[in-house]
């Protein structure tokens, strides 16, 4: 072994593993940030973080033993997130400095930014962001270093409760049990609870913005404070940060909830309930189009469709698991403490499709067995976590449930994961997605149901199928549901915000805890493996999501309103009636423009409107058959007789081109 002298102690040397295969030797002790700096400056510059043996440690941290080391710049997701988070302390240092008596809460990075709660009598408004702005500059300005400490819990909440911070001493408390040490962050005078890691100093944070402020409760509980949040957002680089100003300017423009309410696809109304949006005529109309889509190809696949209530008494979704484990999630009608019968509405079909299948005996020649149904749902989501069409408490699923033999499993789930795609590419969403293999916790087995040995059989399954298909996955610990792991297809909204659009989960617990069994070919009962699996995933969501990314301008397949006619003059409005009937007779949803206004107005008016098709008819097309066919996404693309017209249409209304 090679040894090193280091002042007067003689250290052994640690072989270090870098992200590109190689292997390094350092004196034991020297931190990570040393080791970017010696492998390259500009490395050492660019770093934001590091990960030591898969864990995301600070630069600071000193290494004393052999181990894999990947150096974090701000290109990679925890490095970023390192990055973000410095900022968010800096932010809550300028409020501290700024208004005395505010209390910290929280403060993470999330998708493109930052934020941070804080208990403060009046809210803040857009001048006291610029205010918070230039003190954060002072703070960059300083570049005061970042350094880490940890105490015992009794001395942590000593000294929070000696600085006035009553939420970080809740906080503390509820750690203060698992005999661990907690850990802070001090940059300055601001001292803040954190388990970090963050970049090595306040100079480093050199293009930020915040960007908008809002209400919050604590912990997202309505029962709790209201707490001021306040968003912003980092970049290393002034003309990164610019960009991403213009962009997200771009994204408010198309944002559904602001779009989708402009164009008469759904709205809302306070005494109706946050969450629970009305769908428009244009909106169900997109939503029932495709829903008959849907509801055809899957029985073309072999699905077969079944109604179930919208609701059931507790006693089904105690054996199910939901009432212990999902209870906090689903809208209960009566009082457990007092009544006989409590009832509540359903988070999900599965256990009522589950009766299906034990509606009678079956055999191994039974499976697979694929229901499907066009499932309303309720979920008791947060007040704060509720934005338009994507997170609602009410909606509406294109969900399915799979039975099958575990010789069966792999090629039904493969099928499952084609119905998706197919789905996806059909609507115009697919380039959009990104696949998360959600696994359980297993230090926090209280959500679970199950053996560690099931969730392993289980997730080495799915691990096996994902693999042999090729798909490429980020693995999400601590996503699975409690019964089960997940492939998850998530997307993004155009201010960035991940959701999952579509889930496809293998489960083989549930099928034991409702006694589904089938009577295999040696005569023995074995129970089925389970696929839950949606195939468009939940219908308000995609259609907010397609709003945004076609700026609300639908393809003509599912366009409300596929085509407007547009008589020049009063003449021409017999005319243009007829052709309203002829395209109304071969099943295209078309109306008629016969206001007395100028040509050039109905026809902006249209296109404001995103109308697909707008068919002009003046003189020269009266007397000639035809029309002057404008297009939403051309502009005019000529005169055609209306027999053309609508040839070229049905084309591509079965085609279901993506045109907009």
């Amino acid at each position: 072994m090679t040894y090193l002298r280091k002042g007067n102690v003689t250290m052994d040397n640690v072989k270090i593993t870098l992200k590109d295969g190689s292997v390094r030797e350092f004196a034991a002790g020297t931190t990570a940030g040393e080791m970017a700096r010696e492998i390259s400056g500009g490395l050492y510059r660019a770093a934001c973080a590091a990960e030591i043996d898969g864990k995301a440690a600070d630069l600071r941290t000193p290494v004393y033993s052999d181990c894999s080391l990947s150096v974090l710049t701000f290109d990679d997701e925890e490095g970023r997130k390192a990055f973000r988070h410095t900022c968010s302390h800096i932010m809550a240092q300028a409020v501290k400095r700024l208004y005395p008596d505010a209390k910290l809460t929280i403060g993470p990075a999330v998708e493109n930014g930052f934020y941070y709660d804080f208990d403060i009598e009046v809210p803040f408004t857009p001048d006291d962001l610029a205010k918070i702005e230039e003190e954060m500059k002072k703070i960059v300005k300083e570049d005061l270093p970042i350094e880490r400490f940890e105490l015992e819990p009794d001395d942590a909440i000593k000294l929070m409760e000696e600085r006035g911070e009553p939420y970080k001493v809740e906080l503390i408390k509820e750690h203060a049990g698992k005999g661990e040490k907690i850990s802070f962050y001090k940059q300055g005078e601001f001292v803040e609870l954190c388990a970090g890691p963050h970049i090595p100093s306040t100079g480093r944070v050199k293009a930020f913005k915040l960007t908008s402020c809002t209400g919050a409760y604590w912990r997202g509980d309505s029962n709790n404070k209201m707490l001021r949040r306040v968003y912003g957002t980092a970049f290393p680089k002034q003309a990164e940060l610019d960009a991403y100003l213009v962009q997200q300017e771009e994204a408010r423009k198309r944002d559904h909830n602001k779009l989708g309410r402009e164009l008469g696809f759904f709205t809302t109304v306070d005494y109706i309930g946050q969450g629970l949006p009305i769908l428009l005529p244009k909106g169900a109309r997109v939503i029932q189009l495709l829903q008959r889509f849907v509801e055809d190809e899957e029985q073309r696949r072999g699905w077969q469709l079944t109604k179930t209530p919208f609701m059931a008494k507790s006693d089904l979704y105690k054996i199910s698991g939901h009432w212990d484990h999902y209870q906090d999630g689903m809208f209960i009608l009566g009082d457990p403490e007092k009544d006989s019968e409590v009832f509540a509405l359903r988070p999900m079909t599965c256990p009522f499709q589950y009766q299906a299948y034990l509606n009678r005996p079956r055999s191994y020649k039974d499976l697979p067995l694929r229901y499907n149904e066009t499932s309303t749902l309720f979920r008791n989501e947060a007040t704060g976590e509720m934005h338009g069409l994507i997170r609602v408490r009410q909606f509406t699923i294109s969900e399915g449930h799979l039975m099958c033999r575990p010789d069966q499993l792999e090629d039904e789930f493969r099928r499952c994961l084609e119905l998706a795609i197919f789905m996806l590419k059909t609507v115009g969403l697919y380039e959009d997605v990104s696949y998360r293999f959600s696994q359980w916790d297993p230090n926090d087995r209280e959500k679970y149901i199950g053996t560690e040995e099931q969730w392993d059989e289980a997730q080495d399954t799915m691990k096996k199928i994902l693999d042999d298909i090729g798909l490429e996955y980020k693995i999400g610990i601590g996503e699975a549901a409690f019964y089960g792991p997940k492939l998850d297809i998530q997307i993004k909204n155009v201010f960035g915000k991940e959701d999952t659009l579509i889930t496809i989960q293998i489960d083989q617990m549930l099928a034991v805890n409702f006694g589904m069994e089938y009577t295999d070919s040696d005569g023995t009962k074995k129970n089925p493996y389970i696929i839950h699996r949606t195939s468009i995933g939940c219908y308000e969501r995609t259609l907010a999501l397609m709003i945004e990314k076609f700026a609300g301008a639908m393809p003509l397949w599912l366009a409300p309103e596929q085509v407007r006619v547009v008589p020049i003059a009063d003449r021409h409005h017999d005319r243009a009636k007829e052709i309203v009937s002829e395209l109304e007779n071969i099943g295209m949803r078309v109306t008629v423009d016969d206001r007395s206004e100028k040509l050039g107005f109905k026809l902006r008016e249209a296109q404001l409107e995103k109308i697909p098709y707008m068919l002009v008819v003046g003189d020269k097309e009266v007397e000639e058959g035809t029309v002057s066919v404008r297009k939403r996404s051309h502009g005019d693309v000529g005169s055609m007789s209306v027999s053309d017209f609508e040839a070229a249409a049905l084309k591509e209304i079965a085609e279901k081109v993506i045109d907009v």
